[in-house]
């Protein structure tokens, strides 16, 4: 799974010319799942949503609070497009996206785990395979990209 995930002043997706949801200070994060991702991927990338320090703490320390710290919201996106290849040619490869069946499974998945992680009222969602304008105001800007899986640090285990 991976996600990227933004500062935002504020956000809000359309479908059919019309706002279906809106975050003022917070985060947007698009996520797309890749085959072979399960809940554990999901799990992770929810926490480090949740958990991610990107804001200042007002008394000069830098990126040291996270969206919940901040009372913040979050506006979740699927975006399969996150997995195109594009090493050949000029027209994208998307056969690193997951089938839309398990992609939608897991996506919902990952969007509960981060309303259970926090308050679900401040956790807002796009639509599905829909085609949806997305807007924002970028914080900063701050963008990161945040991936679960065995690459990922979280997953670093030593024995010994």
């Amino acid at each position: 799974m991976k996600a990227i995930i933004q500062r935002v002043l504020s956000a809000s997706v359309t479908v059919d010319k019309e706002i279906i949801s809106s975050i003022g200070r917070g985060v947007l994060v698009f996520a797309a799942v890749a085959p072979g991702d399960s809940e554990k991927e999901a799990q992770q990338i929810a926490n480090k949503v949740l958990k991610m320090k990107l804001w200042d703490d007002g008394k000069g320390g830098r990126w040291k609070k996270s969206v919940m710290d901040i009372n913040g919201e979050v506006l979740c996106v699927s975006q399969f497009t996150l997995l195109a290849r594009t090493k050949k040619g000029t027209k994208p490869d998307f056969h690193g996206a997951a089938l839309p069946e398990e992609a939608s499974r897991l996506y919902h998945y990952f969007v509960d785990k981060v309303r259970e992680g926090y308050a679900s009222e401040r956790v807002k969602d796009g639509k599905f395979q829909a085609m949806m304008e997305v807007a924002l105001v970028n914080d900063g800007p701050v963008t990161l990209e945040l991936q679960a899986g065995t690459q990922n640090d979280d997953e670093i285990e030593i024995s010994g």
